[in-house]
């Protein structure tokens, strides 16, 4: 298989997808890779990492109206009532970061965090909220972040994906595969969706014996030249390099993603089962993917969005498990990215679409059954660890009831910005001609690096 593999690269090299091929960065990296934990509903930063005694002392109180006064929510109805945080807060011996008690392996290593408490966003519904936070639109069809990144820069391990996406949680985020889709690019840049379990790719494995199998190949790869050469579509190019792909994937994928190799203590370290879907083997999955050369690896875990309509929809009740299903594994995966010098060169990052309210959720004046709150779309938390980025490091503030950013509030392209920096990209310099434009994917609004919260 390793010479139908090699020539199949040497044969049909068509399509730029590779390091050697893509744009060289526009100055030096700070990191090779992305590792982006996506909590798709969102988290409450108001029961993890937003401490606000204030809220607290106010809790139970009738939110002021000249707060609310204008403002649109997805649910939130009447007169609301504030709520303060489910669990008690601490501050952390060697930061002094003030966080909850409900992810305590996570705690150990804030030292390697920087926390953006002023993250804002325009969206406050799912979907488009997950798509401007992950393509730089609300609009469908433009590329996802990570196609955007390997279109720029290639993958380090040709015989791997560029861009992998892991889903948990036992559904797709609202957004669905628009989170990684190629948009306008080439679609040879889209993520490429695996899993978790026993046949982490699907139909990878073949029955079939070598030469029935590069007979077979070399056939659909000569139909697809004749068909580029009658009518010039890019798209065919973009076949031939994915089956290209598809044959190189067969020497390295399936040991690569072999969670059965690592040692006991390794499995017990994120709480990990090979052969289970879960977000405790998608991180162990995205350590392999990360020191074999993929760029961007995007997790997504469903279930955080507490609106208190019921027991896993509920900040006193599922909240508790997903903290649980959660915790240990990214701890371990800063963790492990260290003790193999990966993490210096890796930027991982934890967040959701958007954050949640300061009150509690109130539907059509109606308290909910369970302790839940609605969407927050002006300001809520994120964190980021690993290259470029400063360690037990706070940055923006929030108001009293953490309501508004009260200081250097940071929109989603700023944070875009940053992350393309981190990789040697200047945003206002990397665009594609479509449609008459040159497209980035800050789009046409003015963008920042965030320079603070860089080491």
């Amino acid at each position: 298989m390793a010479g139908l593999g090699a020539l199949w690269l040497g044969q049909h090299s068509l399509f730029a997808g590779t390091a050697e091929s893509a744009p060289l960065p526009h100055f030096a990296p700070k990191v090779k890779r992305i590792i982006s934990l996506h909590m798709a509903g969102a988290p409450s930063q108001f029961e993890l990492f937003d401490h606000k005694p204030e809220l607290q002392k106010l809790n139970g109180s009738e939110c002021p109206s000249g707060i609310i006064e204008g403002e649109r929510f997805a649910f939130l109805r009447g007169k609301p009532l504030l709520l303060g945080s489910h669990y008690p807060f601490h501050q952390e011996a060697k930061t002094g970061k003030w966080v909850s008690d409900r992810m305590p392996h996570f705690e150990k290593v804030l030292d390697k965090v920087t926390f953006i408490h002023t993250m804002k966003t325009d969206q406050f519904n799912h979907a488009p909220a997950q798509l401007l936070t992950l393509t730089g639109s609300p609009r469908m069809g433009d590329p996802s972040i990570g196609s955007w990144v390997t279109y720029g820069l290639g993958t380090e391990n040709e015989n791997l994906p560029g861009f992998v996406v892991l889903l948990s949680g036992g559904k797709n985020p609202s957004v669905g595969q628009a989170g990684w889709g190629s948009g306008f690019l080439p679609s040879v840049y889209q993520g490429v969706q695996c899993g978790s379990g026993d046949e982490p790719i699907r139909f990878l494995n073949s029955a079939d014996d070598l030469n029935t199998r590069k007979a077979m190949l070399e056939s659909i790869t000569e139909l697809n030249e004749q068909t580029y050469q009658q009518w010039r579509d890019p798209e065919t190019l973009t076949r031939i390099k994915q089956y290209e792909l598809a044959g190189r994937m067969q020497l390295e994928a399936n040991s690569v993603m072999n969670l059965r190799d690592e040692t006991a203590a390794t499995l017990e370290m994120y709480g990990a089962e090979p052969g289970e879907e879960s977000f405790a083997n998608n991180c162990l999955l995205a350590r392999k993917l990360a020191e074999n050369g993929v760029r961007y690896i995007q997790l997504f875990d469903w279930g955080w969005d507490f609106h208190g309509s019921d027991e896993k929809q509920a900040i006193d009740k599922g909240m508790i498990t997903k903290c649980q299903e959660t915790d240990k594994p990214i701890a371990a995966l800063l963790t492990d990215l260290e003790q193999r010098g990966l993490l210096d060169e890796t930027l991982v990052m934890w967040g959701g679409e958007f954050g949640r309210t300061p009150m509690a959720e109130n539907r059509g004046g109606r308290p909910a059954p369970f302790v839940g709150r609605d969407h927050h779309n002006k300001a809520f938390t994120i964190w980021l660890a690993g290259g470029g980025i400063k360690q037990g490091f706070s940055y923006g503030e929030t108001d009293p009831i953490g309501f508004n950013a009260a200081s250097d509030p940071v929109e989603i392209r700023d944070l875009h910005a940053t992350i393309l920096h981190l990789m040697g990209i200047n945003h206002e310099k990397f665009t594609f001609p479509f449609r008459g434009l040159d497209k980035k994917l800050t789009g046409v609004l003015p963008a920042k690096v965030v320079n603070d919260i860089l080491a």
